[in-house]
């Protein structure tokens, strides 16, 4: 018995066909239809794909160090120097000292910003005619401001050497006034934000030097938590990192005799410090917690010559281990560290290309041997 199908059935069935054929899904199911045989050898696999610049590929992870590059951000004034480096409301600012020399009379503080971390543009500059600007730092506040800390070297004749100031912004671009921040004399050299308040570990500018611990709930009326909490080798340049357990840490250079850095530990309300020797001398340093619970710490090292150089910082053993030494030479140093997007961005200044000049580096750290918890429960001082 046969089966005639309607004209139109026919040419339906063949618009399905051929739009299987085409790789076009039917408005119905299709029929399954058998795979042909392909001639030649088979198609290559698709290329796996390359993870961009900050990118860890998670079927393979770094397993060394890479420098991933290197770039000169700014060198408009003679002298370009004493950086820092901070990622705020998604973009980046990077701030450092302008002068006719490293230590002259004329320093003037610029801060400068970036949405991609390569073309750069200046987004304030300060001065104050009777002072020398010095060594600014980016901090954010608890409310979520962006807060630049400096240190004003007064001209002679002045009743005092130094003052520690501040300046708040909700943007970036718009500052406000000027606050005094910690007493005379006492540089707070780099605020650390911690549960809503402001820490510093400031150091003496006068002839004695030691260090006093501050602590400025909002960033103003610092107080002092602990005095005179470390004072052999004159110490002076200190950075501060809390840990989860409330616990902190503290990287300090010495210039005196011994001249090595030196940790700090220290538990709430922060005026008992336990300290060892690094038995490395260490210049402008920097401390970050990474993710993964590693700390890095930067700065200055003075062997075989002078260089901005990367190191982890073992906290249970008091050891510093340089990794990467960053391409400097001459008077350089002073980086601000941030961790972003799987790369390590790092601010500092050099002058091995001639003048002193601003530089940003990004580096791929290899992964960690094994997933480590925090060790400052462990810590032995």
């Amino acid at each position: 018995m046969r089966c005639i199908l309607p004209a139109a059935a026919v040419i339906g069935l063949c618009f399905i066909a051929l739009a299987v054929l085409r790789g076009q899904a039917p408005e119905t199911e299709p029929l399954p239809i058998p795979r042909l045989p392909t001639l030649g050898p088979p198609p290559l696999p698709p290329a796996p794909a390359r993870p961009s610049i900050g990118e860890v590929d998670p079927d393979k992870k770094p397993d060394k160090v890479e420098l991933v590059n290197v770039e000169r951000i700014w060198d408009a004034a003679p002298h370009n120097a004493f950086t820092d480096l901070i990622r705020f409301r998604s973009r980046w600012y990077c701030t450092f000292r302008e002068g006719s020399a490293h230590a002259s009379p004329d320093g003037v503080v610029r801060v400068i910003t970036s949405d991609d971390g390569r073309e750069w543009l200046s987004a304030f500059r300060i001065s104050i005619d009777h002072a020398d600007l010095r060594d600014p730092k980016l901090s954010i506040t608890g409310d979520n401001r962006l807060m630049l800390s400096v240190a004003a070297a007064y001209h002679a004749p002045a009743p005092q050497h130094h003052q520690s100031l501040a300046w708040y912004s909700l943007d970036g671009r718009n500052w406000g006034i000027a606050f005094k921040i910690g007493d005379p004399d006492m540089w707070l050299w780099r605020v650390a934000w911690y549960r809503g308040s402001a820490y510093s570990m400031a150091y003496s500018t006068r002839l004695e030097r030691y260090l006093r611990m501050y602590v400025g709930p909002m960033g103003l009326r610092f107080q002092v938590v602990a005095d005179r909490v470390l004072e052999e080798g004159k110490p002076s340049e200190a950075t501060l990192i809390f840990n989860r357990d409330d616990s902190a840490l503290c990287l300090v250079r010495r210039d005196g005799n011994p001249n090595t850095a030196m940790l700090g530990y220290s538990r709430p309300p922060y005026r008992g410090w336990q300290w060892r020797d690094l038995g490395v001398r260490l210049g402008g340093p920097d401390l970050l917690r990474l993710p993964d619970g590693r700390l890095v710490a930067a700065g200055r090292l003075y062997d075989p010559e002078p260089h901005t150089a990367l190191l982890w910082l073992d906290e249970t053993e008091a050891a510093l281990e340089e990794f990467l030494a960053l391409p400097s030479g001459g008077d350089n140093s002073y980086p601000g560290l941030v961790f972003h997007d799987g790369l390590l961005w790092v601010s500092y200044y050099s002058s091995h290309e001639g003048k002193a000049a601003i530089y940003l580096a990004k580096v791929r750290l290899p992964a960690p041997e094994e997933p480590e918890e925090q060790q400052s429960e462990k810590l032995v001082f």
